[in-house]
């Protein structure tokens, strides 16, 4: 049974997903901190110095400043700000995803061989000739 674990782990397969599942929780930290740090803050001044991570709506009769100063009181809250910084989390990387797989599928195309030549056979030696051919280079047939 370790043999045959091993086998398994060692398959190309099973390594490019490992190596791709890493490398898109790196990348994910990455947008995640681009939005949270970068684009969020400059949303918020634009729109009046609104803080999104601090958008919430208190489930209770008291209104707290922050959602971390109702989640100290035990309060629920519906954190509405915290799903808008995810939703755009999730629209950057997937346009990033989708800018990345055109590239690949594009560079994919490019790797594809020219198609061979369209031939046809010789009536009299059945060897394969050029569409364009007026002789056959193999018997000297006329065509």
């Amino acid at each position: 049974m370790l043999d045959e674990f091993k086998k398994f782990i060692m398959k190309g397969n099973v390594l490019d997903l490992a190596v791709g599942v890493i490398i898109g929780a790196a990348f994910g930290k990455i947008v995640n901190s681009a939005v949270n740090d970068i684009i969020m803050p400059i949303i918020g001044l634009v729109m009046g110095k609104v803080d999104f991570s601090n958008l919430f709506i208190s489930l209770s009769d008291t209104s707290y400043p922050t959602v971390a100063a109702a989640k100290a009181a035990g309060v629920p809250t519906i954190n509405y700000g915290i799903f808008i910084n995810s939703t755009l989390d999730f629209l950057i990387m997937a346009i990033v995803i989708f800018i990345i797989i055109k590239a690949a599928n594009k560079a994919r195309k490019d790797e594809e061989p020219a198609p061979a030549p369209v031939t046809r056979e010789c009536p009299f030696c059945r060897s394969p000739l050029h569409e364009e051919a007026t002789r056959c280079p193999n018997c000297t047939s006329q065509l």
